[in-house]
């Protein structure tokens, strides 16, 4: 099987985030989405290609905060222009599938797997800060459920692409909620020691 790599290390992608993305909250959720694909990378039994799926979650969003009229459809370009190759460049594409201009969809695991949580993580997120801990690590799967059932609560966070991740994977939407929520437990200190290090 061939291992499938980004042509570009961390720390030139990092870099490469940081020059078309300024806002904070943009960063920390490109490094959010970044550790959750690296835990799910491991969860699923795809561990040498765990820096990959790592940093297509960091870089998926690379596009927005300066073109957000055109994410998903400049971004290729940008990637390309830094090195990255055409399946990196395809599996961050495919995230927008249904959403943005690209026609790009998710094929591998790998990319059915961003496209399920890169809303979701932002749900989450959410609901962590609503918490006394401000913290992923002590919410339960059902005070989850609860906020993702109150469409009025981080609203902006689509459960119809979420709901869609579950059903493209195929996985019932309580595993989708339950597993990103511990990805996001199981490296909630790690990201937030880069998230210090990268704003």
């Amino acid at each position: 099987m061939s291992t499938l790599t980004a042509g570009v290390s961390r720390e030139e992608a990092l870099k490469i985030l940081k020059k078309y993305n300024s806002e904070a909250f943009h960063i920390r959720h490109g490094l959010t989405v970044s550790a959750v694909m690296g835990w799910f990378a491991d969860e699923l039994g795809h561990g040498e290609e765990k820096e990959f799926w790592s940093l297509v979650g960091l870089m998926h969003d690379v596009d927005f905060e300066k073109w957000p009229e055109e994410h998903c459809v400049k971004a290729p370009e940008l990637l390309r222009e830094a090195g990255f190759g055409e399946a990196f460049i395809h599996a961050v594409c495919a995230h927008g599938w249904g959403m943005t201009g690209s026609d790009a969809q998710p094929e591998l695991e790998m990319e059915k797997v961003l496209f399920a949580c890169d809303e979701l993580t932002g749900l989450i997120g959410a609901a962590a800060l609503m918490r006394p801990s401000k913290s992923t690590k002590d919410m339960e799967l059902k005070s989850l459920k609860k906020k993702y059932k109150d469409k009025k609560f981080a609203a902006g966070c689509s459960r119809e692409c979420i709901a869609q991740g579950a059903e493209l994977l195929g996985w019932e939407l309580d595993e989708l909620l339950d597993k990103t929520l511990q990805a996001m437990a199981g490296t909630e200190d790690d990201l937030e020691a880069q998230v210090a290090a990268n704003t």
